[in-house]
């Protein structure tokens, strides 16, 4: 016989999932509503206005796929690249051989570069390869959670604009996390996800494009048969399911049947984008920068190395090098069974050499900083490696108290 679910309490410190704020968390308990019910209209409504401050955009299309962050990239990706259109994904970390792969699904001529895992992009780079490739579309992460870097895309988003180039955004690891200017930065298309430091549950991307990848979904739009069955397009985007050239009408004031919205979900996110407003991306961007540098200085305090180099560093992951001789899973297990504090692996070719600690969202605040400095610093204590004991605290104290 199954038992009442009871799920136990965690300082979750990694790069996403994140802890929910318990203000969305309660929302997400509020009574179901039709999807046509006005007030459940009125929540969409404001769901977009609130999406287009966090973006700092005025784009008209500005709403949200139901899936994770790539349910997201693979609906915008797939949405204006045909087969044979030629994109060019640089490559620093994980999420560039994702954005590689679902161009490359989507019928894409992909033209890739990578650079050593731990660098990212001189400006110079990217426009030596986007005039020798002459792309449609660059696709490109802003935060590297698999790394913690964070590409520079000003120049890159004027320079595409100025060719003619769609360029497509995943924001997914820095959105209100630090500063991501969607307009003045001339970038076409964004995609975020809510599990990270918009602070809500897994299941939700947030996207917003303009007028320029519109064009390119409306010359594609097809109608599903039952609901149109005079409909035919033969340049129709192949999915149904993130077909955006239908659930952008879904979002406007035509309300186009094409799925039942997740309901819950969407108060989820209209909570967590009023919780952002409410603050304000100014003091947020803030709070992120604060706790990291009292983070970073707790571990380096510590006697630990951090990887990468600060300017280029995203302040919202910072990867630390495991000590010699130390199992990094050993040391993460011990930590949620001693602590029940949470930090990540890390993928490919850091396998092993890496810890990567988020501070995103909720999670990002003091007492979590605090405590997840005591926790590593005692797991490695009884793991035998030599820190400099006590000095993580103070060192993060320190920050805190100027």
């Amino acid at each position: 016989m199954y038992k009442e679910l009871v799920i136990p309490q965690r300082t979750i410190m990694t790069p996403g999932p994140v802890e929910a704020d318990p203000r969305v968390l309660r929302v997400m308990s509020a009574p179901i509503l039709g999807q046509y019910d006005p007030d459940f209209l009125k929540i969409m409504d404001e769901v977009q206005d609130l999406l287009r401050y966090t973006f700092q955009t005025e784009n008209q299309q500005t709403f949200v796929v139901d899936g994770t962050a790539r349910a997201g990239i693979e609906a915008v990706l797939s949405g204006i690249i045909e087969k044979g259109d030629k994109v060019y994904v640089p490559i620093f970390g994980r999420f560039g051989h994702l954005l590689t792969e679902i161009s490359k699904r989507a019928g894409g001529d992909v033209h890739t570069t990578e650079i050593e895992w731990g660098t990212t992009y001189s400006f110079h780079q990217l426009k030596k390869e986007i005039d020798e490739f002459q792309p449609k579309v660059v696709a490109i992460v802003h935060g590297e959670t698999s790394t913690g870097r964070m590409q520079s895309l000003k120049e890159l988003g004027h320079y595409c604009r100025e060719k003619d180039i769609l360029l497509v955004v995943d924001s997914v690891a820095t959105l209100t996390g630090t500063e991501f200017k969607t307009d003045e930065w001339k970038i076409d298309a964004v995609i975020a996800g809510t599990q990270k430091c918009l602070s809500v549950p897994t299941g939700m991307a947030p996207l917003t494009y303009n007028d320029r990848v519109e064009k390119i979904l409306k010359e594609r739009r097809k109608i599903e048969q039952g609901l149109d069955k005079d409909s035919f397009n033969d340049r129709m985007i192949s999915t149904n399911y993130l077909d955006l050239s239908q659930i952008q009408e879904y979002w406007s004031p035509k309300r186009l049947n094409h799925h039942t919205e997740a309901t819950s979900m969407l108060y989820a996110l209209r909570e967590g984008l009023r919780i952002i407003k409410e603050e304000s991306l100014e003091e947020r961007i803030k709070r992120h920068k604060y706790n990291e540098k009292a983070l970073v200085e707790g571990l380096k305090a510590m006697g630990l190395e951090i990887f990468g180099e600060e300017f280029d560093k995203v302040p919202t992951v910072t990867c630390v090098m495991v000590p010699e001789g130390v199992v990094e899973s050993e040391v993460r297990l011990e930590m949620i069974k001693n602590f029940s504090v949470e930090i990540a692996a890390a993928f490919g070719p850091l396998t092993g050499k890496l810890w990567r600690i988020g501070s995103m969202g909720y999670s990002c605040r003091k007492e979590n900083v605090l405590r997840v400095l005591s926790a590593l610093e005692a797991t490695l204590i009884r793991k035998g490696v030599c820190v400099n004991r006590g000095e993580a605290l103070q060192a993060a104290l320190n920050i805190y108290e100027v």
